[in-house]
């Protein structure tokens, strides 16, 4: 069944001494109107997703460019939520999803999610602060697209007809209405990313975005 596409969205001038000793400067990697991405940005986002997703950290020129493009938006999201009033998660919130994934993932073990963020190069305050980000977010597309998500009786009923199968399968035993509800969710979700990614097109538009050469290297 197709499911709404999921935005995974992540957070996000350093310093590093190379194995041979030598330093190697950061440098900016994409001007979005006033604000800098720099390389160091661009390194901590591939390794926060690769963690997150349980995949090895891909620092290609492909790789650094689609974080590139991910720290973009997430700047015109910064944008936007300062100038609105957007309720934002409070910290505990994302204390609360961290424990979720030390239970999940760790085995309840603090120990074992600082051994594996040492083995990604990454902080703890780093980890928090990425959690914290995407809750951000999810907030800000729920305030900001969900109001305009409309979708009428009609639509639901064409959707039941069309997945009822799947969602009999997915939703065993589960009434008519419960089921109408699902689909409802459903459409509703895909929707919504479609305003949230309509709207992020525009953003893109209205904004001066200058990308370095040789960043990508």
């Amino acid at each position: 069944m197709h499911r709404p596409t999921q935005f995974r969205l992540s957070i996000l001038l350093a310093v590093a001494g190379a194995a041979s000793g030598a330093v190697i400067l950061d440098q900016i990697a994409v001007v979005v109107d006033k604000h800098a991405i720099k390389s160091s940005d661009i390194d901590r986002d591939i390794r926060l997703t690769a963690f997150l997703n349980r995949e090895r950290p891909d620092f290609s020129a492909q790789s650094k460019k689609l974080s590139a493009e991910r720290l973009i938006d997430q700047q015109l999201i910064r944008e936007e939520i300062a100038t609105g009033s957007y309720r934002r998660p409070a910290e505990k919130e994302a204390e609360t999803l961290q424990t979720q994934l030390v239970r999940d993932r760790f085995h309840g073990s603090d120990a074992e999610l600082a051994k594996a963020l040492t083995q990604y190069g990454l902080t703890l305050e780093e980890l928090s602060a990425q959690l914290l980000w995407q809750l951000t977010v999810l907030r800000f597309i729920d305030q900001r697209f969900r109001a305009g998500a409309f979708v009428s009786d009609d639509q639901v009923q064409q959707y039941l007809q069309q997945h009822q199968a799947e969602l009999r399968k997915e939703n065993p035993g589960a009434k008519q209405d419960v089921l109408q509800s699902k689909a409802r969710d459903i459409l509703e979700g895909e929707l919504v990313n479609k305003n949230f990614a309509d709207w992020l097109e525009q953003a893109r538009k209205r904004t001066s975005i200058e990308y370095k050469q040789g960043a990508f290297a």
